[in-house]
């Protein structure tokens, strides 16, 4: 790499650590006062809420990434077009492509940092920050879990089991419920093909019951339609919502391979491409920011004044973009590919062509 590549690269990341800097603080005051009171009602102390706030920063760096790059290498390209360097260096014979080369590597780079954090930090962070504030902080304590396409729930009383197709509806599919004595022994099975929450009331079908009889064993009972009256009705159950922020990148994948259902496969393939879309958002933004940057200032001269706003804009056009079209896979309406690169193929072949015609 030669002295120029690793004066602009040096420069990008001055500026990269700088804005993330500001932006951190930014968003950390915001949401200090917006939870200090959960806090205090909770009886946290000051240094759980200090812990939650410095396990947060890698999920808020992550999530201000995209724009993080961009403002990153608009700043830099701005300054350097600021001081007249731009102008002397394009003088001297280098091509244009050549000076912006050292900030798309510098934003490879970080993209790079930012997938890293989403397969090994945050999946800890996250997991760390979101048992202090829905568990400890709101008392929302999880009775189950989500592993292979079922749901485990722990009751008052047993145990349930289930794969649930549609999420919106009470309807479950290989549903089981199960009872243990003080002596962690089997005391009763309960499974049906079929189950149905409906008027308060749990109607299984095609099922049988298996219990336990002193001296006798277990018995099987068969039955095509029963009503049970379990302790749990299904808005009972707490699974969190937040659990896919919890998994790592090959967690996701795995996930999306490892389903049962046509619907489940299809919600963990969103999950996952729109984890990686949004961890590589930052590259299309910034082949777009930087020739939009270099035309703001032939238009309306050297001042960042305008170049910043505009990219601001243009990173929040394209989270609502992108946000819209997540929205749209969750719905079954596009495919999760489709969502997941759209964005990055639309402004990344823009930025390059307004960019090749700024160096022509």
């Amino acid at each position: 790499m030669n002295l120029l590549n690793r004066y602009i690269l040096a420069q990008f990341t001055r500026t990269f650590f700088t804005v993330a800097a500001g932006f951190v603080a930014i968003y950390i005051l915001v949401d200090f006062f917006e939870k200090i009171d959960n806090f205090m009602r909770a009886g946290q102390s000051v240094t759980m809420l200090a812990k939650f706030f410095l396990l947060n920063i890698p999920f808020i760096v992550d999530q201000l990434g995209p724009i993080l790059i961009l403002l990153s290498g608009v700043v830099t390209l701005g300054l350097l077009t600021h001081n007249n360097e731009l102008t002397a260096i394009m003088a001297s014979g280098i091509h244009l492509r050549t000076i912006v080369n050292p900030i798309l590597i510098g934003g490879i780079l970080y993209t790079m940092i930012f997938l890293a954090m989403a397969q090994w930090l945050l999946p800890y962070t996250i997991a760390a920050t979101n048992t202090i504030w829905y568990e400890k902080v709101n008392n929302m304590i999880p009775l189950g879990i989500y592993r292979n396409g079922r749901f485990y729930y722990r009751g008052q009383d047993g145990f349930y089991s289930f794969a649930r197709p549609w999420l919106d509806k009470d309807i479950f599919r290989n549903f089981s419920y199960s009872s243990w004595n003080n002596n962690h022994n089997l005391q009763s099975l309960i499974t049906a093909d079929k189950a149905e929450y409906k008027d308060k009331t749990w109607m299984l079908s095609k099922g049988q019951i298996q219990r336990f009889v002193r001296n006798i064993g277990y018995t099987t009972t068969l039955f095509d339609e029963k009503n049970f009256n379990f302790p749990e009705a299904p808005e009972s159950f707490f699974v969190p919502k937040y659990q896919a922020a919890e998994l790592s990148l090959t967690e996701l994948f795995h996930d999306s391979i490892n389903q049962k259902s046509e619907r489940e496969t299809f919600i963990a393939k969103t999950n996952f491409y729109s984890r990686v879309s949004y961890a590589l958002l930052g590259i299309p933004l910034l082949v777009l920011g930087l020739p939009i940057l270099l035309l703001s200032y032939r238009k309306w001269g050297r001042d960042l004044s305008v170049a910043i706003p505009v990219s601001c804009g243009m990173a929040f056009v394209a989270w609502g973009l992108w946000g819209a079209l997540q929205s749209l896979a969750k719905a079954g309406l596009v495919t999760p590919f489709f969502a997941a690169i759209f964005i990055h193929f639309l402004f990344g072949i823009v930025g390059f062509v307004i960019l090749h015609r700024q160096g022509t």
